[in-house]
């Protein structure tokens, strides 16, 4: 046998194969004496010495009773002693005993005899302090009292993670019998992402004896497989009073109602964000389409997984519903989903236009201006709230299980409809999910109403002004001209821009561009009022300044518009240019052999301010030259200076010229944003030889 390194203990360790002790002898603090026949000590052990108080040299050879009794219990003793050596029955009991330092104990014994080959009769005696028992013994009671009746889970798994007890606490949590769990794996009962999770960290407490406290875990056992429970595990090592590894204890406290409440506040907070959310996205423009999409951003992925926005077409064609013309027909305005699948060719394209059956869950809204929850979609009931077979198909593919569809209402009339669905989610709409729906419905619902609104007046109000712009004729005595009119874009309507050019006696040719302030058909119907006015004015052949007079007079009619206004007369035969501004951006004049530049004119009040006195100023012009006239809405930004902007056109007017239209679009592709505030009017001509 050889020597290997000693224990914790001081002991050698045993033979090969042999298992190491439990270490409980030890715990106890066993002593062993050995006594001849007649009563003297022969051997002593090492915890005989602690535990009576002598040293072996003090012991051995010395007679028991003397030594370790008091004389009124020495009789006694010697009578056991004598039975147990005449008749070779043990005896077993608690007794008095006289301790080195004087203090009498109650040792208890375990009295045997023990004969040698040559038949002589030994007594071996093995005790215990009583005390020290009775304490291990209440502590082993408590701990399976405690073990068995505590209201929370215990377990104690060996280092192979082998159950080796579970109470009965933990044994209702997993729905798994207590016997049924002593010698499995702990992933023999428990499985799932969570809980390898758990099994990764008893191996690393195992292996560092680090412990794990207050680790929450969600998942699902036996007990209750269709929810999800929370519970706060512990996990600490078990060691022996040596030092070796028994195993692992588990203390699992069930924590599912305050997990179930702490989601329930995360949701009620997430609903509240959301609802921020949409107050602050939905309705930034008075875009029908884009409105929808800011409604199905917000909805995906924190509330749905998919999301569809249909609008009548009926209020796109005539801002009102007609629940007489039949089967509803739709116009999808918006589609939407959290992922990529092929669930998104289950809806109507952006555009499109389709008519639902009668049972889809839009029709229904669209009948009765309810909302329509579904909780709980098999997979052969998704033809309810599909469009056609295919798109069924697509839905039931993808794990479409559960649907919202709301009706748009705004001021009293349902004007379209919102779908959700849910399919990676696994959560089933809830009739709290329900009211958020509406309620963002109920919000884009207005907000699309508006836009809906918005956009008739506005094109109502383009039309009218594009009717009260004249047409012209790119050829006058004297001139080649080029105009363009632009709406304003954004949240803008259209406005009072305009231009005109009105021939007059001998050959001459007036050129306005003017600015009515105000958008809407009012600004559109004061403008048509000024360009007729101005027409009218033109055929009395007055100089520009009393054209200007006389319209200032007008506008004072039109409370409460201004205008700004340039207004100039081209006289081909003298190649001279007489024009007068009233509040009006300076005219560019580019000429033939020269840099673009910004005419010096007296600037003048706007029309309708009244009582300021215009001046006209003449300017010479030659073959080759060119006269840019343009509304603020060209050069005007909110961001950039004037004389910034005003720079800028002059640097894009600068050689090599280009024809007037070539110029016109030019001016506008540079010069003006696609989502510009303002209208725009502008007004260019060249300057040609008369007998041209």
């Amino acid at each position: 046998m050889s020597g290997g390194t000693r224990r914790p203990d001081g002991q050698k360790p045993g033979p090969e194969g042999a298992s190491e002790p439990t270490g409980l002898m030890d715990l106890l603090g066993v002593a062993a004496v050995l006594l001849e026949a007649d009563g003297r000590i022969d051997m002593w052990s090492p915890q005989a010495e602690e535990l009576f108080g002598y040293a072996r040299a003090e012991a051995v050879g010395q007679y028991a009773a003397p030594l370790l009794l008091r004389p009124e219990h020495r009789k006694a003793a010697l009578h056991l002693f004598g039975e147990v050596m005449e008749t070779g029955r043990g005896w077993a009991g608690a007794f008095p005993i006289r301790h080195k330092d004087g203090s009498t104990r109650t040792v208890e014994f375990r009295n045997m005899r023990l004969t040698d080959h040559l038949g002589d009769h030994y007594a071996l005696g093995l005790a215990t302090d009583r005390c020290t028992l009775r304490r291990v013994e209440r502590d082993a009671a408590l701990s399976a009292r405690l073990f068995t009746q505590a209201p929370i889970g215990l377990s104690v798994l060996d280092p192979a993670l082998r159950y080796i007890v579970v109470n009965p606490a933990l044994a209702a949590m997993h729905g798994v019998p207590e016997a049924d769990h002593v010698g499995k794996r702990f992933d023999e009962v428990l499985s799932g992402a969570a809980f390898r999770a758990v099994e990764a960290s008893m191996r690393e407490v195992l292996e560092t004896g680090v412990p794990v406290v207050n680790r929450q875990v969600v998942g699902r056992t036996a007990a209750d497989p269709d929810n999800d429970h929370a519970w706060t595990i512990s996990l600490y090592r078990l060691e022996d009073h040596q030092g070796h590894t028994l195993g692992i204890a588990t203390v699992a406290v069930d924590d599912t109602d305050r997990y179930r409440a702490a989601r329930e506040v995360e949701r009620a907070q997430r609903r509240l964000r959301l609802m921020a959310t949409g107050s602050a996205r939905i309705g930034t423009t008075l875009e029908v389409e884009r409105t929808a999409r800011e409604l199905a951003d917000v909805l995906v992925p924190e509330l749905a997984d998919m999301v569809a926005v249909d609008l009548l077409d009926s209020m796109l064609r005539t801002a009102r519903t007609d629940p007489d013309e039949g089967p509803p027909l739709f116009r999808a305005l918006a589609v939407k989903t959290a992922y990529s699948t092929d669930a998104v060719g289950a809806f109507v394209p952006p555009g499109r236009l389709t008519v639902y059956h009668a049972d889809h869950p839009a029709a229904q809204c669209i009948r009765n201006g309810r909302p329509l929850l579904i909780t709980h979609l098999e997979s052969r009931e998704v033809s309810r709230v599909a469009a056609d077979p295919d798109a069924a198909r697509l839905l039931a593919q993808a794990g479409v299980h559960t649907d919202i569809t709301v009706p748009l209402i705004a001021r009293g009339q349902c004007i379209g409809v919102m779908s959700l669905a849910r399919a990676r989610n696994p959560a089933p709409f809830d009739e709290n999910d329900l009211a958020l729906a509406c309620e963002l419905a109920s919000r884009a619902a207005l907000s699309i109403d508006n836009a809906v609104l918005h956009h008739h007046t506005r094109r109502t109000a383009e039309a009218l002004q594009r009717s009260l712009l004249p047409r012209l004729s790119p050829c006058h005595p004297g001139l080649e001209v080029a105009a363009r009119y632009r709406p304003a874009q954004a949240l803008s309507e259209v406005g009072g821009d305009w231009y005109d050019v009105i021939p007059l006696e001998g050959d001459r040719t007036a050129l306005a561009v003017g600015d009515v302030m105000g958008s809407g058909i009012p600004a559109a119907t004061a403008m048509g009022r000024l360009r007729t006015a101005t027409s009218t004015l033109a055929d009395l052949d007055l100089d520009p300044a009393r054209i200007l007079t006389h319209l200032d007079r007008i506008t004072l009619g039109l409370d409460p518009y201004i205008a700004t206004c340039v207004y100039a007369v081209h006289d081909p035969r003298r190649y001279r240019l007489e024009v007068a501004s009233a509040g009006h951006l300076p005219p560019v004049l580019i000429p033939s052999g020269g840099p673009p530049r910004l005419l010096d004119l007296p600037t003048g009040t706007p029309l309708g301010v009244g009582g300021v006195p215009f001046e006209s100023t003449t300017h010479d012009l030659r073959p080759g030259d060119q006269l840019v006239l343009y509304t603020d809405g060209l050069v005007e930004t909110r961001n950039d200076p004037i004389d910034t902007r005003l720079g800028e056109l002059l640097r894009l007017l600068a050689p090599p010229y280009r024809s007037v239209e070539d110029t016109c679009d030019r001016l506008l592709h540079e010069l003006r944003h696609p989502a510009g505030h303002d209208d725009v009017a502008l007004l260019i001509a060249s300057v040609l030889p008369l007998e041209y």
